[in-house]
């Protein structure tokens, strides 16, 4: 039987439980405030999904203030689906959507450095990245 193709979508109909499927995957805090983040992401200025099926597998959303600057503040890809290109699509549609724009940016950790460089972010300069963050999981 044939693996069923990943499908991007930009859809905010995405059901809560998948959602929390997907951060309680990747051990994120989160997915312990779940009308929050469900909120948060329904509220991002874009959000791209990837679906196997019926099943969510990837999530990318994207905060901005619409003409200079975008924030990529989650990427997420179940465990089992990682290094088969679904970040590197979702990665790409959001870039594609601010293309031109003067700074996208995000923060990155861990084994999620290499992959961002990958997708053609760097470091800014000599800045250190800063955050007041109510959670455990960094």
């Amino acid at each position: 039987m044939a693996k069923a193709r990943i499908q991007f979508k930009e859809t905010r109909d995405v059901p809560l439980e998948s959602i929390l499927r997907l951060y309680r995957a990747n051990e994120w805090s989160s997915a312990r405030k779940p009308q929050k983040l469900w909120r948060a992401l329904k509220n991002s200025n874009a959000l791209v999904t990837a679906w196997e099926g019926d099943r969510l597998v990837g999530l990318g959303n994207a905060i901005s203030d619409g003409h200079l600057v975008v924030y990529y503040p989650h990427l997420l890809v179940l465990p089992e689906y990682q290094g088969r290109g679904v970040g590197t699509g979702i990665m790409i549609i959001l870039k594609r959507k601010y293309r031109g724009f003067h700074q996208h940016m995000l923060v990155a950790d861990g084994r999620a450095i290499e992959f961002y460089r990958k997708c053609g972010f760097e470091r800014a300069g000599k800045t250190e990245p800063m955050w007041i963050y109510h959670g455990n999981d960094h």
